[in-house]
C-alpha cells in the first residue's frame, strides 16, 4: 500500500462524537481536520457500520484526519489495520480493507485512506442517512439502542 496518503477517513467508532475509546487513539497520532464525506453506503451491523464503495450518488458521512507525523505512518497504520480486523485468523476472512478513497471536505476533493467492509452486507439495515451518529441518535429516541 502507498505510504504516500497521510490522511484518514473515519465514519464509525473512531468518528470524534461516537466517545468510542478506540478515539484516544486516534487524537494522538491524527488531528481533525473537519467533516468530510465520500460515496459510499453504510449498514448496521449490530455492533458497527460497515461501509461499502457505490458509483452511484450515495455518500458516507464521516471526517478527515490528517497524521500527525509521517514517520509514524507505519505504526499508527497498524494498530488500526489491527483494530479493523485486516489481519484474520488463518482461514478467516478480513473483516474490513484499507483503501485509497476520493473524500470531499470544505467543497474540495482529496485523497485519504478508508475501512470498506469485506463481507457480506446482504439483509442488514441500510442506514439512508450516510450517518452513523445520526443513525444512533435516531435509533435512542426510538427506544431501539
Amino acid at each position: 500500500m502507498s505510504t504516500e496518503i497521510y490522511q484518514l477517513f473515519v465514519y464509525g467508532s473512531l468518528l470524534s462524537g461516537f466517545h468510542h475509546p478506540a478515539y484516544a487513539y486516534i487524537s494522538r497520532y491524527f488531528t481533525l481536520i473537519g467533516p468530510a464525506k465520500v460515496k459510499g453506503k453504510l449498514f448496521d451491523m449490530g455492533e458497527y457500520p460497515a461501509a461499502v464503495p457505490v458509483n452511484e450518488d450515495a455518500w458516507i458521512s464521516g471526517e478527515l484526519y490528517q497524521l500527525n507525523n509521517k514517520e509514524e505512518f507505519d505504526w499508527a497504520f497498524c494498530q488500526l489495520d489491527d483494530y479493523e480486523g485486516i489481519f484474520p485468523e488463518a482461514g478467516e476472512t478480513s473483516l474490513y480493507r484499507r483503501e485509497p478513497v476520493n473524500v470531499v471536505v470544505n467543497d474540495r476533493d482529496t485523497l485519504a485512506w478508508i475501512y470498506w467492509y469485506n463481507q457480506d452486507v446482504a439483509g442488514k439495515p441500510f442506514i439512508a442517512s450516510g450517518s452513523v451518529l445520526q443513525y444512533r441518535d435516531e435509533k435512542r429516541s426510538s427506544g431501539f439502542f
